[in-house]
């Protein structure tokens, strides 16, 4: 039912040029399998009817009806119409993504709503839409036809839009646009000076004067772009390379702990378990096993 209201509305606003009356919103219709003219920006592009055949890197995606794809970065995606006539038309649309917007919801979202995705988010996603991201999407474009509350509306339907995309599970590809964000880069000089000191101890204070922030800022903003506190990043960086340590040279659980940072071998045990469901002595009997790379 969403899908027919999306094709239905994109087809009476589809225009040669693909722009419309809402701002950063692009609506495409297509009539012969063809290849697509390239969309350059980080973007969400979303096709309400048809296929298209998209290339990214070595792989190819076909996004039919209901599914979208994510670019977190500025990037030109080109691709080909796989399923569009004249009879039943490609329809769909692109909603450039700006990173002062996906900054603006990072920071607001309360603590805890934001799924805790992996740091090495992919720059490109590809997804199917859920019911409350059709829902939106259709009442932003649904819009076009209602100017009087256009001006009003339009900015709260993409707010809405962005947060479905970040409490999605690609939401850590979309919270990388705002990572772009100058509001946003001091917690990034933050991340990255944990990484590269994640065996040192330190005060919160101290990492907050490094970032030229004050200490409650530095917090709360730390914690809506990572959705952890600073000191549980550090754990959890610590955890992770201790267990590349330890798939490295399994026998040496004893000494893992502390070349990671840790001082006391039961609270490693302890975190590391907490972590990956099982103790770093279990672990390294699974790296020891002949089969332990085929399970890894």
């Amino acid at each position: 039912m969403l899908l027919d209201d999306l094709c239905t509305l994109l087809a009476r606003h589809a225009r040669p040029d693909t722009t419309t009356a809402i701002e950063n919103l692009l609506i495409g219709r297509e009539d012969t399998n063809s290849p697509s003219p390239p969309v350059t920006g980080m973007l969400m592009a979303l096709v309400a009817q048809g296929a298209k055949r998209l290339a990214y890197g070595e792989h190819v995606y076909d996004c039919g009806a209901g599914q979208y794809v994510i670019a977190s970065i500025v990037m030109t995606l080109k691709g080909r119409f796989i399923e569009a006539t004249p009879e039943r038309p490609l329809l769909g649309l692109c909603l450039l993504l700006q990173p002062s917007d996906v900054a603006e919801v990072m920071l607001q979202a309360p603590p805890g709503t934001v799924a805790d995705n992996d740091d090495a988010a992919p720059v490109f996603a590809f997804g199917t839409a859920s019911d409350d991201l059709l829902d939106a999407v259709v009442r932003l474009v649904r819009l076009l036809d209602q100017p009087r509350d256009r001006e009003m509306l339009a900015t709260l339907y993409k707010r809405e839009i962005l947060w479905r995309l970040i409490t999605s599970e690609h939401g850590a590809t979309v919270r990388q646009i705002g990572l772009a964000d100058s509001r946003l880069s001091p917690v990034t000089k933050a991340v990255q000076w944990i990484r590269d000191h994640y065996k040192e101890p330190f005060k919160v204070e101290d990492l907050a004067r490094l970032t030229g922030m004050g200490t409650s800022a530095f917090y709360h903003n730390f914690r809506a772009v990572t959705q952890t506190t600073p000191i549980q990043f550090q754990k959890k960086i610590r955890l992770q390379e201790a267990r590349l340590l330890l798939a490295a040279n399994p026998k040496d659980v004893a000494n893992i702990g502390y070349l990671v940072g840790y001082d006391s071998p039961s609270q490693f045990s302890r975190e590391y378990r907490r972590l990956f469901g099982a103790p770093p002595s279990q672990d390294a009997i699974q790296f020891s096993s002949p089969s332990a790379g085929e399970k890894r």
